[in-house]
């Protein structure tokens, strides 16, 4: 089995490794793969900008969420997740996916009704129904957190 001090250090290695591929995903390959793709089909031209800024933006979400989690790990192995300092992290977490759903629900209408065929509507469907769910998952988390924090505090105060 594998101990919270080993699960710790190898998930900070592969946040690390996440968050440089998204930096360089954010900076190089979207940008210049909607640059190409809106080059190839002249009618689509005028998408370009959009769509570089909402693909910029959702990346950096998931780097936020990224820096969130990192500090969470933080508090972790100092033995204090269940204290208040742990609860913005995780509000922290909760806003920036909630903003990913916003764009991404703005997508979905905006695609929904200007699309010939359903193929990316259903796509933006199910990345939406995706990431509802986790914020949804975020929220009890954080719920839960809230509750063992408390519990944490009176057994503090009780000893």
């Amino acid at each position: 089995m594998v101990s919270e001090k080993w699960a710790v250090a190898a998930l900070r290695v592969f946040l690390v490794v996440l968050f440089a591929v998204l930096v360089v995903f954010q900076t190089m390959s979207l940008p210049g793969g909607i640059a190409y793709t809106t080059s190839q089909n002249p009618h689509d031209a005028n998408l370009r900008w959009p769509l570089t800024a909402i693909a910029v933006f959702l990346v950096l979400c998931v780097e936020v969420v990224l820096v969130a989690t990192w500090k969470l790990l933080t508090l972790v192995k100092k033995d204090r997740i269940f204290t208040t300092a742990s609860l913005r992290w995780v509000d922290v977490i909760v806003w920036a996916v909630a903003a990913a759903w916003l764009v991404f629900a703005g997508m979905l209408l905006f695609v929904g009704f200007n699309a010939d065929d359903p193929g990316m509507p259903m796509l933006l469907f199910l990345v939406t129904v995706a990431i509802t769910v986790f914020w949804l998952l975020m929220v009890v988390m954080r719920a839960l957190l809230r509750q063992a924090t408390a519990l944490r505090s009176d057994m503090e105060a009780v000893i």
